[in-house]
């Protein structure tokens, strides 16, 4: 199944494979560099009713010409299914491109990483045919966040190893460097790394604690549901709303109909979007400000009354 996290980690080495650095630098290699990074179809589906995905495929392409593919795997627990699964997932990479490949192990939880580390091997006897060793991005391998400035200086790799970092006892003390280290951002800057590290800290007590740190306004996850999406959302709403209100009272103002005290409340008080645009319609052509209500569901011979949304 598809998670938040699996989607961060996708877009988050698609977008920003800087993240790899920790892989890369135990394994004595250059840092990645965007301009030399080709993303690659994760589809890795052969004529064959099975369909097979990797969550991330990068072709490195390496100065000295020794290119190598790169094979990112998200894992949230251990799978029994994965020991065969990851075996294809190089085998098939290797045939496909004639390159050889890295697969990286994505794991916050640490029994999860210790188990990932393999090597998974295809046994005969005393025989191994192939053996499967992901390189694990865990606890153990991204080191924690220790001063704020490295949000400054690499958000993407701080975002990241957050995230990594999501289960550990210092999230909390993290979590904060982070905030603080936006403070340099200019706002879409700061929303969209904001964002980003609440989506990939999925259903956790460090999301919570991160959704109490934030500020900012905007959304660049849509359908999450993250703190900063719903408050844009209801800002958009509310600045909407007052903005048909607006128009309502100067089409009354200019053609010259009052607007009794209990009218005006209940214009003014109204949020339902729809409602305000069939008043702005009846204002067009309304004789009193009375005529706005009629027809209306909280409508009386008496006229306008408090109910409900535009009460």
């Amino acid at each position: 199944m598809v998670t938040a996290t699996h989607e961060t980690a996708h877009r988050i080495f698609q977008e920003h494979p800087e993240v790899l650095a920790p892989a890369f630098e135990a394994l004595g290699l250059p840092p990645p560099v965007k301009a030399d990074i080709e993303v690659l179809s994760p589809d890795v589906t052969e004529l064959r009713p099975m369909e097979r995905r990797v969550d991330t495929v990068l072709r490195i392409a390496s100065s000295a010409g020794d290119d190598f593919i790169v094979a990112v795997e998200t894992q949230t627990r251990r799978a029994p299914d994965k020991e065969a699964n990851w075996a294809y997932y190089v085998a098939y990479l290797r045939a496909k491109f004639d390159l050889p490949v890295l697969l990286v192990a994505v794991c916050k939880n640490r029994s999860t990483a210790s188990w990932a580390i393999g090597p998974f091997e295809c046994r005969v006897g005393p025989w191994i045919t192939q053996a499967t060793r992901p390189f694990v991005l865990g606890p153990d391998t991204v080191p924690e966040i220790t001063d704020e400035s490295m949000m400054a200086q690499k958000p993407a790799l701080a975002t990241f190893t957050a995230i990594v970092h999501s289960e550990s006892p210092n999230i909390d003390a993290i979590l904060d460097m982070l905030a603080r280290g936006m403070r340099s951002f200019d706002l879409q800057t700061a929303m969209y790394w904001c964002q980003f590290l609440e989506v990939g800290l999925e259903n956790t007590p460090a999301r919570e604690s991160w959704r109490g740190l934030q500020k900012m306004v905007a959304t660049f996850f849509p359908g999450r549901g993250t703190l900063i999406e719903e408050t844009y959302l209801q800002g958009e709403a509310e600045g909407e709303a007052k903005g048909r209100i607006a128009l309502i009272l100067r089409t009354l103002e200019k053609r010259e109909i009052g607007v009794p005290e209990e009218a005006h409340e209940r214009i003014t008080s109204c949020t339902d979007l729809d409602q305000l645009t069939t008043w702005f319609d009846r204002a067009l052509t309304a004789d009193s400000a009375a005529d706005l209500f009629t027809g209306d569901p909280e409508a009386s011979a008496d006229g306008p009354h408090d109910r409900g949304a535009c009460g």
